[in-house]
């Protein structure tokens, strides 16, 4: 085997090398981190580059993804596949290494990262994931779920305020397989951190129950392997091993420097680090000893056809428990979901009395949560606000860690990051709440799971004015059309109970992007549903009620306002009004439809049009056209109870008349 520094100085010099090529980039992580990267991927790692999805593989995080050069490098040599013709596009339009780690597009990558913090903010995801299903399946003689999680972490991610978020709750929980290793270099963009970051970071972490290895050598591979060792005996509290390294080693003028972060070393400056690092190989170069030293293929082999043995032991020790591990880590429903959906459907139908749709929400949960074991829930500290408990979860902490609920206290962003390693593990569907209001603390991580396409659920309650006596800043007006405009996003704010069985339902289903959820805190009439409403409310939205003339006019609503919509057309009825009610639980889903379904819904020949929505009618505008209206809430909210407030707004019947009364003239 080759000298531990060539080996470290080859992800150096791919790191400096790519990164002069594109000309963009930072080669400063790389280079300072490439030591302790040799060591963990080297010697501790459990992973298999032939399988990148083995399941019972050990999660590596780069949080840090600014350095995504450290990462691809290491793919790259170990054997995945990444090639060096890869390697010398990157940061180029469709290619397999984008400035920061995207998963999906690099085999290997367990979490897109990039915005600091949230790779850190997944892993406590991720090992909260494993701790679960460890304890869910694993049996005497059988750890079918055994693995760790490492996550590379700099100055950056741990001056962000989710990196407080996830680990506080990460080391009350006693995460003991997440293992992160902090890049102490005390550089960041803007030059030396002490002027800015201040923290006793090892003392901190120690406050949150952590291990805390201090003071390690980052270069020195023997000090970097006795704190792993140290981590790994550590079985009821995750580690923090604080590294401290020098940024852009081995470049003699940049190194040390905030120079070497985000910008390529030059030319001239690559070629005197050539020198320095005893790297005399010509670009993108790797001597075969080098290569077949880093090749992991044939050990990754050996480890993931081992746990295939001990699956197959396990099927025939456990089959009924097997056949549930597949089906779950596979992503797939139980066989009956149809028949689970159904009951859930039918028994809110059942109920002709007024519920509000967070109620209606958790009466949905009652029903499909105990036969969805999968499912794992919680709440930013408004569990009996959000109603995200059902009858018989029990809550998963440091002395249930097969619980299906977490507590995530006032923490709406680590939770969503929480939330979207859970989802990127696999073997669960993550669903958490907090008020729509506070999706704001959240939204980078929501935006992230549909960046990532992850099949995480949003429960966002408390929904619009209606909220009531909190006042503005806990009622939510722009949220709902703002969520709206995040790609491969689907928010549901759903009418009535009926909708919102559907919502659980299109969300669960969906495997290849997030959904929020949007519920009222107010009580909601029941609309008169038939079956052909089961796929109107599944595409997005659809007639509700027609009346017996053809429409003169047509109303679109969502939520809260479908109830008012209805109500103004019974009396716009009495006067010889025809008018069509669309309901429009879900927006985006209805633009995905067909034209022809679209049409049929939303003809094109009637332009008289009214939108109303207790938010802000921006959004609304493309959907009524020059000649409809939109009734909304252009401004902040007022505190009051929330009738007070939708007259305030003039959210009201007699508004809505009068508005459809405008448009036929």
């Amino acid at each position: 085997m080759s000298h531990r520094p060539d080996l470290a100085n080859a992800i150096r010099a791919l790191a400096m090398d790519a990164v002069q090529k594109a000309n963009s980039g930072h080669p400063g992580m790389p280079m300072g981190m490439a030591d302790i990267a040799e060591v963990l991927w080297n010697d501790y790692l459990s992973h298999d580059p032939n399988d990148p999805n083995w399941f019972n593989r050990d999660r590596f995080v780069v949080s840090n993804g600014h350095g995504s050069m450290l990462l691809y490098a290491l793919l790259h040599l170990t054997g995945y596949d990444l090639s060096i013709d890869d390697l010398k596009n990157f940061r180029q339009l469709h290619s397999k290494t984008p400035g920061h780690p995207e998963l999906g597009l690099t085999p290997g990558v367990e979490t897109t990262t990039g915005p600091l913090g949230q790779g850190l903010g997944n892993a406590v995801g991720m090992a909260i994931a494993e701790r679960v299903l460890a304890a869910q399946f694993n049996r005497e003689n059988f750890p079918l779920v055994d693995h760790h999680t490492y996550v590379f972490v700099g100055d950056g991610c741990l001056m962000e305020g989710i990196s407080h978020e996830a680990c506080s709750l990460a080391g009350v929980l006693g995460l003991g397989k997440l293992i992160v290793l902090y890049d102490d270099n005390s550089i960041s963009i803007d030059g030396e951190v002490h002027d800015w970051f201040g923290d006793d970071t090892p003392a901190r972490f120690e406050s949150y129950g952590w291990e805390v290895v201090r003071n390690v050598n980052g270069h020195d591979a023997a000090e970097v392997a006795t704190a792993l060792d140290t981590a790994r005996a550590s079985a009821d509290k995750p580690t923090l091993i604080c590294c401290k390294t020098i940024i852009g080693f081995g470049s003699p003028n940049k190194q040390g420097k905030e120079s070497s972060h985000g910008a390529p070393l030059g030319a001239d400056e690559i070629a005197l680090a050539r020198e320095t690092l005893k790297w005399p190989h010509e670009p993108f170069h790797i001597p075969n000893e080098i290569r077949a030293s880093w090749d992991a293929r044939v050990a990754g082999a050996e480890r993931s056809t081992r746990w295939k043995a001990l699956f197959k032991d396990y099927a025939l020790a456990h089959p009924e428990l097997a056949g549930e591990f597949m089906r779950r880590t596979e992503g797939r429903l139980p066989e009956n979901w149809a028949e689970i959906a159904g009951e859930a459907l039918s028994t809110l139908a059942a109920n002709d009395a007024p519920v509000a749709t967070r109620k209606a929400s958790q009466n949905v949960l009652n029903i499909i949560a105990p036969k969805l074991p999968e499912m794992l829930g919680g709440s930013a500290d408004l569990t009996g606000s959000n109603l995200t408990l059902w009858k018989g979860a029990e809550p998963s902490g440091a002395g249930n860690a097969a619980g299906n609920y977490l507590y995530y206290g006032v923490r709406e962003f680590g939770m969503a990051a929480a939330m979207n390693g859970i989802a990127l593990h696999g073997g669960l569907i993550p669903f958490g709440g907090t008020f729509l209001v506070f999706s704001d603390y959240a939204r980078n991580a929501v935006r992230m799971a549909a960046l990532m396409k992850l099949r995480s659920i949003f429960v966002f309650t408390h929904d619009s004015i209606g909220l009531g006596e909190d006042g503005p800043t806990h009622q939510a007006v722009e949220h709902v059309s703002s969520l709206r405009l995040i790609p491969n996003m689907e928010t549901w704010r759903p009418a009535d109970a009926y909708e919102t069985a559907l919502a659980w339902r299109a969300a669960i289903e969906r495997t290849d992007g997030p959904a929020v959820l949007a519920l009222s805190r107010q009580n909601l009439p029941p609309q008169r549903h038939d079956d052909g409403h089961i796929e109107g409310v599944l595409r997005g939205g659809y007639v509700l009620h027609e009346p017996d003339t053809a429409p003169q006019a047509l109303i679109i609503a969502t939520g809260s306002e479908v109830s008012l919509a209805m109500d103004a057309v019974r009396k716009l009825a009495a006067e010889g009004k025809a008018v069509r009610v669309v309901s429009m639980p879900c927006a985006e889903r209805f633009l995905r439809q067909d034209a022809s379904y679209r049409e049929s819904v939303l003809p094109k020949d009637l332009k008289a049009r009214l939108a109303v929505e207790a938010g802000v009618t921006l959004y609304w505008r493309g959907f009524v056209g020059d000649a409809g209206e939109v009734m909304g809430v252009d401004s902040f909210g007022e505190s009051a109870p929330a009738l007070a407030v939708f007259e305030h707004f003039g959210l009201t019947v007699d508004g809505v008349v009068a508005a459809v009364e405008r448009l036929l003239g």
